[in-house]
């Protein structure tokens, strides 16, 4: 079968899941690192700055790299990225090994090698995700989507736990040891497979290919004359924006709003995992709506308005409060992996790179903006302001969505005026 130009297998389930569970192990041991060095800071300096200032580390590659990462990884081999990221990512934390192991770690060598392992998912992430729209049917997508949601809700319920009790088994250099061992895995299911390559761009005029800067601004025309996927994208940017604050304001919630502590805010975050996970199981097993947008739209109504209601709870409401975040929990995946199924069949695959990092660096960027607004507002007028605003913004961005019609008809592909605007400039051809 054919999809956007490339044939996709019949047999796309073996090679795929093949490929799939090599990156689940990769996700998990990136896990255990980010939980193991997170309490290794905090144990160490007890420092907020500290820790902020690694986690902005993680972030930076990501958000102002993204782009280009995403212009690299559709101008070359997909397959051969993941391996290379993989393999530069497992290195960087060899070194980590190495400095823990003789005693010689400070606090910079952990921000350079949180650095240099943002970096390569900052290519593998887009490599991995442009390839799935190559090997998977159109049909399927939303599905995958609704496994990789299962994943990451699994993970980040069992990744702190299971981190805490390595951490008391082995020393850090055997715990950071684990994402080694899972990178190399990740790496042996990559390389036997055949990952089919998107169609590459060319110069109309004389047939060679277009170089790298003029590759990278015809990303950012792609979306800017395609008035569906920009607003898509402006959407994903929004719900980071008004979300992630809400998530970071959580524990304060608990404490101060609500008079509860450590037990409840487990129980909070608990509940929130599991929603995660079957929301995840039934879009897997559904797929969504036919027409996957009326899937993204109509979740984002019900993953907006629990937050809002939370807000309005009184302080003794934290029965309720578990309730909503356990919809707003099973919702996150339904959003989540429609959206991303919509844009993994809607883009070009010889776009996807470009097109997927441009998003993901505008969500992310948009997250330490809101924390920096959300902070002020809750100071002002209580932590439950917060959840009012995101939450109910964000329902009110489902319900618009309905009524933009560019945006109900994404899934259609991309308008006539994006297409002839960039053939004027370039001229699709197959590499064969």
């Amino acid at each position: 079968m054919s999809e956007n130009g490339v044939e996709v297998s019949k047999n796309w389930k073996r090679p795929f899941f093949q490929v799939w569970s090599g990156q689940a192990f990769s996700l998990f041991g990136s896990q255990l690192v980010q939980f193991a060095l997170i309490w290794y800071l905090t144990k160490q300096t007890g420092s907020a700055t500290v820790l902020a200032t690694a986690t902005l580390v993680g972030m930076l590659p990501q958000i102002l790299l993204g782009p280009i990462a995403g212009s690299f990884v559709d101008r070359n081999n997909r397959r051969r990225i993941m391996i290379l990221a993989d393999l530069g990512i497992a290195l960087s934390t060899l070194v980590l090994v190495a400095l823990f192991a003789l005693g010689w770690v400070q606090i910079w060598h952990i921000y350079a090698v949180t650095l240099l392992r943002s970096l390569g998912q900052a290519f593998h992430a887009p490599a991995f995700s442009a390839s799935t729209s190559l090997m998977v049917p159109k049909e399927h997508l939303a599905r995958i989507q609704g496994i990789n949601q299962m994943l990451n809700g699994g993970l980040n319920i069992v990744s702190a736990p299971l981190g805490a009790l390595l951490l008391e088994l082995l020393p850090m250099q055997g715990v950071l040891s684990v994402d080694i061992l899972t990178a190399l895995i990740a790496v042996s299911t990559v390389l036997p497979v055949a990952i089919p390559q998107p169609q590459r761009e060319r110069n109309s005029a004389d047939g060679k290919p277009i170089g790298f800067w003029a590759d990278f601004r015809e990303g950012f025309r792609y979306v800017l004359a395609w008035p569906g996927m920009l607003i898509i994208i402006v959407m994903a940017t929004l719900i980071n924006f008004l979300l992630t604050p809400a998530s970071a304001l959580t524990p304060l919630l608990i404490t101060e709003y609500f008079g509860k502590g450590v037990i409840e805010l487990g129980w909070f975050e608990g509940v929130t995992g599991a929603g995660v996970i079957l929301g995840g199981l039934l879009l897997s097993a559904w797929g969504g709506f036919k027409k996957r947008i009326l899937t993204t739209f109509a979740g984002l109504i019900f993953l907006g308005l629990p937050f809002g209601v939370i807000g309005f709870l009184p302080a003794d409401g934290f029965v309720p409060s578990l309730a909503l975040m356990f919809i707003a929990g099973f919702m996150i995946p339904i959003v989540n992996g429609t959206l991303g199924a919509v844009m993994q069949a809607s883009v070009d695959p010889s776009r996807q790179g470009r097109v997927f990092t441009l998003a993901g660096s505008l969500a992310q960027g948009m997250a330490p903006l809101g924390l920096v607004i959300a902070g002020p507002i809750a100071d002002l007028f209580g932590i439950q302001s917060w959840f009012i605003v995101g939450g109910l913004l964000c329902a009110a961005m489902g319900v618009v969505g309905f009524f933009i019609p560019s945006a109900m008809n994404i899934e259609a592909g991309s308008p006539k005026s994006a297409v002839k605007e960039i053939s004027e400039v370039t001229e699709v051809i197959k590499v064969t």
